[in-house]
This record gives structure tokens, C-alpha cells and sequence, in this order.
């Protein structure tokens, strides 16, 4: 079971939904994860896609993120999410909100309400990562999503091929844990970059 590492809600174990449709990130690549974003989260406005269990996002406000939106499509997925809130006693913390529709509809809402973020997540299926990352980056950068220093990362299996030089946007770091790869990118020459 996810369970939350530290800040505002840290030792919360979280619900994930039983089968194979959902594969929470392992609490390994989540703390190698926010490792390496630490000075960026607090205050930062947080995009998780294929959020799932919510727990990427929860763990963003624990460690100091003003806002996260979380886009889920799938119902069962949503029912879980909206349980984690209730387990932190956060369902009605305005720091969360929950998209319940397909990553596109999502972002196209959101470009058109000129949000912008400083970090975007994403987890999708590991079998078609290579190709929700590029249309995501395409969105992103149709409806400039990202802030001029902002970074996406997509959390993508190390057994699979990922080309990231047909992405929309710049490549700048992966790592592996694993079974998982996070890679990173900016804007075009952008100072996204996580050092």
C-alpha cells in the first residue's frame, strides 16, 4: 500500500485499488522522485496525470505544494483518490482538486483558464507512455502549461523503448529504479532542469 513519506501528512497509508488497472508508483521511485524536486515543491502548483491512487499529489501538499490538480478518468480510480482525501481529512482542502476526465478534455480546460505549472506528473500505462507523453507535451506546449522554469516528468518502464528526441519538448535527465525510469523535461531552452 502507498503510504505517504513525510511533511503535513506523512505516514498516511493510502488506498490503491485492487487488479491490475492501476500500478501506484513504489514508494522507492516516489522518494527518489521528490529527492530530487524537493526545492521545488513548496509552493509550487502541481499537475498529476493518471493521478490513480492521488497519492503523488498527496504527497505534494505534505511537502509544501500551495495547489494540485489531479486528472483521473476512470471511476474506480476516482472513488479511490477521493478516499485518500477523506483518510488525511482533506476532502475539503481547496489545495486539491480532482479532473474526473480524459488527460485531453483536462489540459484543454485547463489551457483555456491560463493555469500554469511548475511541476506536471505523469504515470500512464507503461505500454503507451512513448505515446501520452508526446501528445501531453503537445498540450502543454499548445496551451503553454508549463511555467518558463517548470519541468514534466513522466514516470515510463526501463524495459521498454522511450525516444524522447520526438517529444515537444526538451529532454533533460532519466533515471532508472528498476523497473521504472523517470525522465524530465523543460521548455525549449528553459531552466527546468533538476540538479
Amino acid at each position: 500500500m502507498p503510504r505517504v513519506v513525510t511533511g503535513e501528512f506523512r505516514g498516511a497509508v493510502l488506498q490503491a485499488p485492487k487488479g491490475d488497472n492501476t500500478r501506484p508508483t513504489t514508494d522507492k521511485v516516489k522518494e527518489a522522485l521528490f529527492s530530487m524536486i524537493q526545492t521545488r515543491v513548496p509552493g509550487a502548483k502541481f499537475l498529476d496525470i493518471f493521478s490513480g491512487t492521488g497519492q503523488i499529489a498527496i504527497e505534494a501538499v505534505s511537502r509544501g505544494a500551495d495547489r494540485t490538480v489531479m486528472v483521473e478518468r476512470a471511476g474506480a480510480a476516482c472513488g479511490i483518490i477521493k478516499k485518500n482525501l477523506e483518510k488525511i481529512r482533506a476532502e475539503k482542502d481547496t489545495r486539491f482538486e480532482l479532473m474526473r476526465m480524459p488527460f485531453n478534455a483536462a489540459l484543454t480546460k485547463l489551457g483555456e483558464a491560463g493555469e500554469k505549472f511548475d511541476i506536471i506528473f505523469m504515470d500512464p500505462p507503461y505500454k503507451d507512455a512513448q505515446t501520452y507523453c508526446m501528445q501531453i507535451a503537445d498540450l502543454i506546449v499548445k496551451y503553454d502549461l508549463l511555467r518558463e522554469d517548470g519541468i514534466l516528468i513522466c514516470e515510463h518502464a526501463s524495459d521498454t523503448d522511450f525516444e524522447t528526441s520526438v517529444i515537444n519538448l526538451q529532454s533533460t535527465r532519466s533515471c532508472s529504479y528498476g523497473l521504472s525510469v523517470l525522465t524530465f523535461f523543460c521548455k525549449e531552452n528553459g531552466e527546468g532542469d533538476v540538479n
